[in-house]
């Protein structure tokens, strides 16, 4: 590990200790790391250089939408490939919240997402993307994935 050594005005410096103090990390540098992974994998996403990922999407439906709750399963179960597995809560009478877990090509499950999203009587949905580096493992019987972070 390598130490870095940096200055930042009084003010600057001030707001991240506010900062350190209000998301729980132990140290400035903890936070640090994470900001800086953030942006890395931020910049790969936009640059197109993060080739696989794990995802988690959240939205919120109407279920008294004309077929909605049926072409959202249609979808997932269309995109198995990407869809790890969902979440289904009840908000009230009329409005659901789904979190779906996703993985695999950062193109097409940033494209899954989308068409979900776009879709008539969702609202309100975000997407949380972790660019992963992706190993396949064989044995004797049969082969995996295993997924871990670039940073």
């Amino acid at each position: 590990m390598r130490r870095l050594t940096i200055s930042v005005e009084d003010e600057l410096a001030d707001a991240f200790d506010e900062l350190v103090k209000q998301k729980g990390y132990l140290n400035r540098s903890e936070a640090f790391r994470d900001l800086v992974r953030r942006e890395l994998e931020e910049t790969r996403i936009r640059e197109g250089s993060a080739k696989h990922c794990v995802a988690t999407l959240s939205y919120i439906y109407n279920h008294h939408e004309r077929q909605l709750s049926s072409r959202l399963t249609a979808m997932q179960h269309s995109h198995h490939d990407v869809t790890v597995s969902s979440m289904h809560a009840h908000l009230d009478h009329d409005q659901c919240i789904e979190t779906v877990i996703l993985r695999g090509p950062t193109s097409t499950v940033m494209a899954f997402a989308q068409s979900v999203i776009a879709q008539t009587g969702v609202r309100h949905g975000r997407m949380n993307v972790i660019p992963v580096e992706i190993d396949v493992r064989k044995s004797s019987r049969h082969f995996h994935l295993h997924t871990h972070p670039h940073t």
